[in-house]
């Protein structure tokens, strides 16, 4: 089903356009793999990234334009079956952020 997201920016009370998201897959002797790098669009959304077995995961958000304390956000997430819907929001502040997962 894959994994989307989404990015608000809650100091302008309005979703985050164009930040850079990487998602990664976890692996336990290698580190961190690349497997899909996008933007979120006019919505501060992402949809279609690739979940295509279960393990560890994490998306990095490139938040430098966004907050200069936090210019990068980092959420790992382990992942049971990737079938099931994945959606995992970014609620981003100056000097805060939160997560949670979404529907």
């Amino acid at each position: 089903m894959g994994l989307s997201t989404h990015v608000l920016d809650t100091a302008l009370g309005q979703p985050a356009a164009e930040v850079r998201v990487r998602l990664e897959r976890g692996e336990p002797t290698a580190g961190w793999t690349l497997l899909a790098e996008a933007v979120t669009d006019p919505d501060g959304r992402i949809t279609g990234l690739p979940l295509t077995a279960p393990g560890r995961f994490r998306l990095v958000f490139d938040t430098s334009a966004r907050s200069a304390f936090f210019p990068e956000v980092t959420i790992a997430f382990e992942v049971s079956d990737p079938a099931d819907p994945h959606h995992v929001p970014l609620l981003l502040a100056p000097f805060g952020y939160s997560t949670y997962l979404g529907s």
